[in-house]
């Protein structure tokens, strides 16, 4: 395993314990088995660091994510593989909604630099299905980015905003995890009915 690699899995794991805010670069270089002089020669900072841990975790959906906007299923089917996909990256990397929030409103740069990689999810196919499938009597009248909208709102948002909702419902974080891998079908159902004809 190289150094980098040693730094991924050792960052990922202090994330995700302690989240970005908690992180110590001290922590990550102890837990990586390297000095805290070496860490900071491969990243100068925690920032530089956390937006590497992101793009290197969302390497690994963005392809997903395209193969499921790019497939022949139907709509029902893509939105069904696109909640079960996303919900189950985010269970695994729970640290990253709250991250890319922050970094959207004090890093728009971080932002701009995202969405001109390469695979970032490409949904232009899947929009131009919806609009066919509306023609065809499938699905009711709605617009597509309106029901794009829909999905990745009901997907992201209990993440982003988890410390509030597991204060508001009194629940603990193993009841939050279950509430979320209940929700996979639970948002794949509210849509499904909401935009079939």
């Amino acid at each position: 395993m190289t150094t980098e690699e040693k730094i991924f899995e050792a960052a990922f794991r202090v994330f995700q314990l302690k989240g970005f805010k908690g992180a110590r670069m001290q922590e990550i270089a102890d837990e990586a088995g390297i000095n805290k002089a070496m860490l900071h020669y491969c990243f100068k900072n925690k920032e530089l660091l956390f937006e590497a841990v992101f793009m290197n975790a969302f390497g690994k959906l963005a392809p997903q994510i395209n193969e499921i906007f790019k497939s022949q299923d139907s709509i029902f089917e893509k939105i069904k593989k696109f909640t079960d996909s996303y919900i189950s990256f985010v269970m695994n990397y729970p640290f990253l909604p709250q991250f890319i929030i922050q970094e959207m409103n004090n890093n728009p740069e971080f932002v701009t630099k995202f969405l001109k990689k390469e695979n970032r999810p490409d949904p232009t196919k899947l929009i131009h299905q919806i609009e066919n499938e509306i023609k065809l009597g499938i699905l009711k009248p709605i617009n597509p980015k309106q029901l794009l909208i829909d999905i990745f709102s009901m997907t992201v948002f209990p993440f982003a905003a988890q410390a509030l909702l597991k204060g508001m419902i009194q629940v603990s974080n193993e009841e939050f995890m279950q509430l979320m891998e209940e929700r996979k079908k639970y948002i794949y159902e509210q849509i499904i009915t909401s935009i079939k004809k």
